[in-house]
């Protein structure tokens, strides 16, 4: 078990999408240079003065490459310092040479476990400890206070550890979001298209029969057919190889769709008045388009009544296009502990790219929560348009 966690920690790779650099990395790299030039100009206790400040200004400059190559950064920092302190090991300096603005390489040592791979992380502790034993014997530390250095010098490891943890949780839950969503999807499509066949089976039966009766119902039977096959198509188009498989047998309840938003709004109760407005040609979507409809309501509306701080009302508009459908969901609430999206809308916004659309989340120009859906109402299967039947 133990040699398996620790293959497990020497093979992990680098978290996925290391940020660049932002305004506060040079914030901090001119911090560092300042502190460097206060103390080199002001403090007279110095030691070995120039060598101090190349050094200050060597390590000040290295946070900049953290995040890309974290521990080739680990390794100039700390081989930088066993080299001075062999320095010191000849020339015997009367006091420990260097800056307390060398304090930087603390944000060095928690980049490496944060952004660092399992192999990068293991060696570059190991430099780390190098250069600590070597300073512990130099300067003669004292025992109990070089347990305090040792514990002061990796807290920022165990703080990036666990910053790392917590990021590597959030992006499972998320993904586990996704793939509920995608398999609720692929029910919602089973059930389509198991319907659109059954249908295609029965006429097909009934042609059989009637070819030699009635040549003409048959060819009727065979119309419907060919248009049962096209709304089959239209929605076969709709999935996605990602799409993963449940592992269990699929809901054959057919799925919620935009007639079904009246129902869902008017439930008794309900802290917020809903105000739901149907606008355009909203028949015929593809069950598909319209479980993503109501899905994207129902959550929303949710949202806004767990959420919502001082807010009277929710609107609700749907609005049917030649091309397309458009959702928004607006409340009137204040614009209060709303800052990120949540899982559910996490999942919306996968479900409406995994259909071909685009779904946005975020607070109002002055109040309120707004999220904005636009789905593709599906396309035309090489020219044949399925009629509408009863």
């Amino acid at each position: 078990m133990l040699r398996d966690n620790l293959r497990s920690l020497w093979t992990a790779p680098r978290p996925p999408d290391a940020p660049g650099r932002v305004w506060r990395d040079w914030a901090l790299v001119a911090a560092a240079l300042g502190s460097v030039l206060l103390e080199v100009t002001l403090r007279e206790d110095v030691v070995w003065r120039p060598v101090a400040a190349v050094l200050g200004v060597w390590l000040a400059v290295l946070p900049l490459w953290r995040r890309t190559r974290p521990l080739a950064m680990v390794a100039l920092a700390f081989g930088a310092v066993i080299a001075l302190q062999a320095a010191t090991l000849v020339a015997a300096p009367r006091e420990p040479v260097g800056l307390n603005s060398s304090l930087v390489v603390l944000v060095l040592v928690y980049a490496l476990p944060r952004w660092g791979s399992g192999r990068e992380i293991v060696l570059g502790v190991l430099v780390i400890l190098a250069a600590f034993a070597i300073s512990v014997v130099t300067d003669d530390i004292p025992a109990g206070e070089g347990i305090a250095a040792l514990v002061f010098l990796f807290m920022p490891a165990v703080i990036g550890a666990s910053v790392r943890f917590w990021a590597t949780a959030q992006e499972r839950q998320l993904e586990r979001m996704r793939s509920h969503e995608r398999e609720r999807l692929a029910r919602e499509l089973h059930d389509t298209v198991a319907h659109h066949v059954s249908a295609m089976v029965i006429r097909a039966q009934a042609g059989r029969v009637l070819a030699g009766a009635d040549p003409a119902a048959a060819v009727e039977a065979l119309e419907g057919v060919e248009e049962e096959g096209a709304r089959t198509l239209e929605e076969m188009r709709l999935m996605v190889a990602t799409l993963r498989d449940s592992g269990a047998g699929p809901e054959l309840a057919p799925a919620a769709g935009v007639a079904d938003l009246e129902r869902l709004l008017r439930a008794p109760g309900a802290r917020l008045r809903v105000d739901l407005g149907l606008d355009g040609d909203l028949d015929g979507l593809p069950p598909a388009v319209g479980a993503a409809v109501y899905r994207i309501v129902q959550e929303s509306v949710t949202n806004a009544m767990r959420h919502a701080v001082d807010a009277t009302e929710v609107m609700v508009r749907v609005t049917g296009e030649p091309q397309r459908v458009r959702v928004t969901v607006r409340d009137d609430g204040a614009r209060v502990g709303r800052g990120r999206d949540g899982y559910g809308l996490a999942g919306l916004r996968e479900r409406a790219a995994l259909l071909g659309g685009e779904l946005s989340a975020g607070p109002g120009t002055d109040r309120g929560w707004h999220v904005e859906a636009e789905l593709p109402r599906g396309r035309a299967n090489n020219g044949v348009h399925p009629r509408t039947r009863r």
